[in-house]
């Protein structure tokens, strides 16, 4: 029976996703195309529809990219202990919203009760309270509290007084901001070892094009405030003298790796090149 493949357009229909959604995967290499026409065209097959379905899944589940690549790479070894994970995640959701609702029927007997003067301020509170538990939930289940002080210590040292305000004024650092920035930031580790894996020449369209994309998330993060920048340095420099056993790494996420000697000089030499054609940053 011979095997049938489909062009992108069809498969982004048969699976309902995006074309962009199946671009952006064979990108970050969790679903790549079988094959490929001799004009270049992506092919996808019976097989790849399987593997997507497992990552839509997974995805629908609330796991990040990461964990996904991991359970791909893994195979099922290790999800029940991820599901199990998961499901922890999803309960303390439940509660939180359970909470919430309660609080809001609260404040709804509060009005049918016609007081003439609402006091909301215990509202106010409590959803003060309720945001403030929110934040340390999640970080919660990144790091331990012992990590938090640690990461905090080195902050309050790695940047100025100046640098720490203006990271203050773009708000607290939400799960979203933490998940987005373990898919992209985990793409680039995971792509400099696939690389240099692969013998890839700094000179390379790939390699270029990594550099491209861990230069656009630094200039994201410091949005080329120097203050910024020295800060986000300073940071880094002090975590890589840590005593390995000291550096606070997450326990979801790619964790925040340090690169070997061939890494250093992989990375170094291709920024050089970049720089020699496109300028500093």
């Amino acid at each position: 029976m011979a095997l049938r493949y489909y062009y992108t357009g069809q498969f982004a229909a048969l699976a309902a996703v995006s074309e962009r959604t199946l671009r952006y995967y064979d990108r970050v290499h969790l679903l790549s195309p079988s094959h490929y026409t001799e004009a270049g065209y992506r092919l996808y097959s019976e097989q790849d529809l399987a593997r997507l379905q497992y990552i839509l899944a997974l995805k629908f589940l609330g796991f990040s990219l990461d964990a996904i690549r991991e359970c791909l790479q893994t195979g099922p070894q290790r999800l029940p202990e991820m599901l199990a994970l998961q499901k922890a995640m999803l309960n303390d959701k439940r509660a939180q919203m359970d909470l919430v609702i309660k609080t809001i029927e609260r404040a709804e007997q509060h009005v049918l009760d016609g007081e003439e003067s609402h006091d909301w301020e215990p509202l106010v509170q409590v959803i003060r309270v309720m945001q403030m538990e929110q934040q340390n939930d999640w970080q919660n289940k990144y790091f331990s509290p012992e990590q938090r002080a640690k990461m905090e210590e080195i902050s309050q040292s790695a940047y100025s007084e100046e640098a720490r305000q203006k990271l203050a004024a773009r708000g607290p650092w939400t799960e979203a901001d933490q998940q987005r920035a373990d898919e992209q930031w985990g793409w680039v580790f995971s792509e400099q070892r696939r690389l240099i894996a692969a013998g890839a020449d700094p000179a390379s369209t790939e390699a270029q094009h990594w550099v491209s994309v861990r230069r656009d998330l630094l200039q994201q993060f410091t949005g080329g405030d120097p203050a910024l920048a020295a800060g986000l340095g300073n940071w880094m420099k002090t975590f890589s003298e840590l005593p390995e056993s000291e550096r606070p790494q997450p326990k979801l996420g790619p964790g925040i790796p340090l690169m070997s000697d061939e890494e250093r000089i992989f990375s170094k030499r291709a920024e050089e090149i970049y720089t020699q054609q496109h300028g500093e940053y």
